[in-house]
């Protein structure tokens, strides 16, 4: 698990994480329904349609197609994971992604 200071300074990063894990159809119930109710004041910091994801997108000024590519990303690391005998996890995969795309 990650620490919390991965997130320190750093607002958008678990937001994106979670973005990203709902992207694969990994985001738990419990994320999806708080960040539902997070919508609203997103939407008003970030724009957006008032779906959260909808205002982290715009933040970062994702097209429309970023969930897409997102999951066939996740579908290529899944292969060379197994093809290596490795296990990833859809958070690590989700922490990689972040990292790789949206880092300082």
């Amino acid at each position: 698990m990650a620490t919390d200071t991965r997130y320190e300074g750093k607002p958008l990063l678990r937001l994106l994480e979670l973005y990203v894990l709902k992207a694969i159809g990994e985001l738990s119930r419990e994320s999806e329904d708080s960040l539902k109710a997070m919508g609203p004041k997103l939407q008003a910091i970030y724009g957006g349609d008032g779906r959260w994801d909808d205002a982290i997108a715009r933040a970062l000024h994702m097209p429309d197609t970023m969930p897409e590519a997102i999951r066939e990303m996740w579908k290529k690391n899944l292969k060379i994971a197994r093809d290596n005998n490795v296990t990833l996890t859809p958070r690590q995969f989700a922490e990689m992604f972040v990292d790789n795309n949206f880092s300082d």
